[in-house]
């Protein structure tokens, strides 16, 4: 793999698409150092649009379209591998989404990674760590956003142990506090709930222990705001201070009599919900305090995106760990890796597969293709397409896990496309050109051979000519033969393979 060389001085941009806000934050990456430029945030509650059943509707939608537009004329003049857009709970819960990833998508100029509850702790973790000083061996990070609540414990750059809860801030007060009353009952069954939450994953991060306890969100900076204008002694976030603010948001009896110094009208709606939350996670986790910290989601990505360029894209680590775990040849794997470039290189142009990230994919398929023979050969690309597709990859959005499975579930045999056509444009299209290339790799390297020999590749149209030179096939009359199958198995897909 190579990367696409950069200039000395880039303009990175992060977007998080949170449940409760959007944010937009964008960065210099020059020398090796990140400076924040420039940051933007809006309240939207996302949260509030996806309903019982999945489905995306009502006032939070047209909130969410005109924030990112705004969002989309800030981002207009900056490259296209130079901003990630990610997409959190509320997107992970949402059943019927596809419609509205695709304006959002129009709207911003850029696509949505809608990423894992445990790779979306692990990029806060990341820009935790690169934003706070660390205080001792081991880090506990709490991060309660609209829709989850994120518990991660690392040691310098690297998470060992991540939780990702379904409770957040904004999902809390819809259930405990939609119509605005406040009372102590009230209070008392959203901490339950969200005890119930964390009982299971309690003992699991008590026996690691931590040196250091951070707080990262918006909803915890606001809290920990309110707790200094209240007791400008109180240096860090306590049980007691937070009991404090829930005790004078009681008194108030309704949300929106609520006054309290420094607090906004967008976090007055969560204000109830978070600190649940907040009260619980200290008191079940014993803390006796912590601190608020501006690192977070989108600092992660910021710096995953350096990783990216520097080479150390996690995603790499991720595949190479994969390959390790199920005992991939690695040798065949970059041998089909280098011959699926050499395709793609071909016909990139005619089908559309320009994207740096097309190449991404088609080498980690290669690389990955023959996992699932750890477990069996009999259907082994179907279980390597479950393996990939249901794993933990960090680093990977899960529309590109889905690409990565489809490919290695189409691999061999009579062509697999199922889920393919789910995909977001312009994947769906994409992905089938992919697995062809990958399918013909795989086939010229069956006999495990150091090379494939000059195979020319001529696209026109759903048609692909494959030109060896001159005696090349009747040398190698098993991959003709193959090549015939191939064929055969294309044609249903109204694509016509040539062999010359």
């Amino acid at each position: 793999m190579t990367d696409r060389p950069r200039r000395a001085s880039d303009l990175l941009a992060a977007v998080d698409l949170g449940s409760n806000s959007f944010h937009l934050i964008v960065a210099r990456f020059t020398h090796g150092q990140l400076t924040i430029i420039d940051r933007l945030r809006e309240s939207v509650r996302l949260a509030e649009a996806v309903d019982d059943q999945g489905r995306m509707n009502g006032p939070a939608v047209g909130r969410a379209m005109a924030c990112l537009e705004r969002f989309g004329e800030r981002l207009r003049a900056l490259e296209s591998d130079s901003v990630r857009v990610v997409g959190t709970h509320a997107l992970r819960k949402a059943r019927r989404k596809s419609g509205f990833l695709e304006r959002a998508r129009a709207a911003l100029g850029h696509p949505i990674e809608i990423i894992s509850g445990s790779e979306e702790a692990r990029l806060i973790y990341v820009g935790v760590a690169a934003s706070t000083p660390l205080e001792g061996k081991r880090r506990l990070v709490l991060d309660i956003g609209g829709g989850s609540t994120e518990i991660i414990i690392g040691a310098g750059r690297d998470a060992a142990l991540l939780e990702s809860l379904d409770m957040g801030c904004v999902a809390m007060g819809l259930r405990f506090f939609a119509d605005g009353r406040l009372s102590d009952k009230r209070f008392r069954r959203a901490r339950l709930a969200a005890r119930l939450e964390l009982e299971p994953v309690r003992s699991k991060f008590l026996r690691h222990g931590w040196d250091q306890v951070v707080g990262s969100s918006g909803i915890v900076r606001a809290i920990a705001d309110l707790i200094e204008k209240v007791d400008s002694g109180a240096g860090a976030i306590t049980l007691p201070a937070v009991e404090g603010i829930i005790e004078r948001v009681l008194a108030a009896g309704a949300l929106e009599r609520v006054e309290l110094p420094g607090l906004s009208d967008d976090r007055r709606a969560v204000l109830p919900g978070g600190l649940a939350i907040l009260a619980e996670l200290i008191d079940v986790f014993a803390l006796k305090g912590l601190k608020a910290t501006d690192g977070g989601l989108r600092e992660g990505l910021l710096y995953d995106m350096v990783g990216r360029i520097t080479n150390e894209d996690a995603r790499v680590r991720s595949v190479r760990a994969m390959a390790r775990r199920f005992h991939v040849d690695g040798e065949q794997g970059e041998r089909v890796a280098q011959t699926a470039a050499v395709l793609l290189a071909q016909v990139c142009g005619a089908w559309d597969l320009d994207d740096p990230q097309a190449a991404l994919l088609l080498r980690w398929a290669a690389e990955l293709h023959e996992i699932g023979l750890d477990l069996s050969h009999s259907r082994y690309h179907v279980h390597g397409a479950y393996l990939v597709e249901n794993a933990d990859l960090p680093g990977f959005g899960r529309e590109e896990q889905r690409v990565l499975a489809a490919l290695i579930r189409g691999h061999r045999r009579k062509v697999n496309l199922d889920g393919v056509g789910d995909l977001l444009p312009p994947w769906h299209v994409r992905t089938e050109y992919l697995v062809i290339l990958l399918r013909l790799a795989v086939l010229l390297h069956r006999g495990r051979e150091v090379s494939a020999s000059e195979v020319k590749a001529v696209p026109k149209g759903r048609t692909l000519t494959l030109e060896f030179p001159p005696q090349w096939l009747a040398a190698h009359p098993l991959t003709a033969a193959d090549l015939s199958q191939e064929a055969h198995y294309l044609r249903p897909l109204d694509f016509r393979l040539r062999v010359v």
